[in-house]
């Protein structure tokens, strides 16, 4: 028999699936957003925990990941999920020594392990070319380059490909027209590669002749255009830095002023920046300085100059009566400007972004820290990245992390005086002190000898990573190096 359905009853079971849909759906989100926010169910005691998300990477690839003693199922890269607390993680592959850390790890955060350089275990260090003599060499700041110079009262650079396993070597001279008194007897020339443009094609060169000098540009990739900057624009320059990568831009310090110089152009700017002692260049329109207020030189004042402002911003005034170093290094790290100013053992950093050039103003930029090392800091400066700065004199450095806001401290052993440690990579530091070429983190930590080394030559890490390049005597002279640190 036919029974007519009850409404009431159909529209309980229609609000039943509904209900449970819904929470479903809610439980469900719910415990999607605990799982992006790092919660995890202990399975040691059932209860819902406030996680931290480790990631892990490493140069090899596919090394195995021990936290705490165990091991994890997949190789780098790769990440592991744990509670806060200290931690012990060691990444390891065949034919590579260890690598290990210790961190504390806080409940809720993502720690980015994915720095780790694997040093093999046998070291072989590998003759590329041979010189009879060596004056200079300066790597080209994207590893691709060596520029190696023999004497340096010659004006002809040995050029070295880098990019690929067999280095290729071609030879290159500066025309005489380039540079003055090529013709006259008797004059003393000495030729110094002071810098390479930041794309890796143009050079700087110092020539000392006569009790004067000046600065001359070349192109790698055609010699031919070489130009006199001096004698272009008859402007004494005590420094120079390249703007950008055309080989054709500069900022010039003479005379306290710093101006801009325009080679293909033939036009010289205005004072931009006066009472200037040093100065940097952060990209191809942020400069740094270091000045002084007026004749009063115990006065100093740090600050910036933007490219196209109609003024350069004072940072900081600082009365330096003790005659302590001052210095000022700048970066962009996440979408935000860092500076970072030192005086003496004293360092603060500022960020935020830099002010429109409309309102002039400062309050974008914000205090970030200010903090103190056990030395006077003498070299300052960013990795690479932005995300460590670098602070050092002599043996002792330290290290902020801006993004984790830690200070580290640590010592390069050896006796004498340090040379000034250089960055390798984003995360790795290099020094070619006391006859050994060393790397080591930012921190210090992970310290390897690789191999020895005379000083105050180019070291270089190739582009792809494959080789590290130094330069060491022989028993005939010297030679140019490598040490292969991704094995085949």
């Amino acid at each position: 028999m036919y029974h007519k359905s009850n409404k009431k009853s159909n529209l309980a079971k229609l609000i039943a699936i509904y209900s449970v849909m819904t929470l479903s759906v809610i439980v469900l989100v719910t415990f999607i957003t605990l799982f992006v926010l790092g919660y995890r169910i202990d399975s040691t005691n059932g209860q819902l925990e406030h996680y931290a998300l480790l990631q892990f990477s490493s140069v090899p690839s596919g090394a195995t990941v021990t936290v705490n003693g165990k091991k994890l199922s997949s190789q780098t890269p790769n990440k592991s999920a744990v509670k806060a607390g200290n931690y012990s993680v060691t990444i390891s592959k065949a034919k590579y020594q260890p690598w290990t850390k210790t961190i504390d790890i806080k409940a809720g955060t993502l720690q980015w392990l994915n720095y780790a350089l694997l040093v093999p275990v046998d070291i072989a260090v590998e003759t590329v070319a041979p010189y009879d003599s060596l004056s200079s060499s300066l790597a080209s700041p994207d590893g691709h380059y060596m520029l190696v110079q023999k004497q340096s009262s010659v004006p002809t650079f040995s050029l070295a490909d880098l990019s690929s396993d067999t280095v290729k070597f071609s030879d290159i001279t500066i025309p005489t027209g380039a540079y003055s008194e090529a013709a006259t007897v008797g004059v003393v020339h000495t030729f110094t590669p002071v810098e390479w443009d930041k794309g890796g094609r143009h050079i700087l060169v110092k020539h000392n002749y006569s009790d004067k000098f000046e600065w001359i540009v070349f192109d790698t990739q055609d010699i031919n255009s070489s130009k006199n900057i001096t004698k272009t624009f008859d402007f004494a320059i005590e420094s120079i830095d390249f703007s950008g990568e055309s080989g054709n831009v500069f900022y010039a310090l003479g005379s306290g002023d710093v101006r801009k110089l325009d080679l293909s152009a033939g036009t010289i700017s205005r004072s931009l920046i006066s009472g200037v002692s040093s100065f940097d260049v952060y990209g191809p329109n942020i400069l740094t300085y270091v000045g002084v207020m007026s004749a009063d030189t115990k006065q100093q004042v740090v600050g910036f100059y933007r490219d196209g402002d109609d003024k350069s911003y004072v940072l900081k005034t600082i009365i330096n009566t003790d005659n302590l170093p001052v210095h000022i290094a700048t970066t962009r790290y996440f979408n935000e400007d860092y500076v970072a100013i030192s005086y003496g053992k004293v360092f603060d950093i500022i960020k935020g972004t830099y002010p429109n050039s409309s309102i002039g103003d400062l309050s974008s930029l914000k205090p970030f820290t200010e903090q103190s090392v056990n030395f006077n800091i003498s070299n300052l400066s960013f990795s690479p990245s932005g995300q460590y700065l670098l602070m050092q004199n002599g043996s002792d450095f330290s290290s902020y992390d801006v993004e984790y806001k830690g200070l580290t401290s640590s010592k390069i052993d050896g006796d004498g005086v340090a040379s000034k440690l250089n960055w390798l990579d984003d995360n790795y530091v290099v020094s070619d002190s006391f006859g050994n070429l060393t790397i080591r983190e930012f921190d210090g930590a992970n310290m390897h000898t690789i191999n020895p080394v005379i000083s105050n030559q180019g070291i270089t890490l190739a582009d792809n990573g494959r080789y590290l390049y130094s330069f060491n005597k022989t028993e005939t002279g010297y030679r140019l190096q490598r040490v292969r640190m991704i094995l085949p």
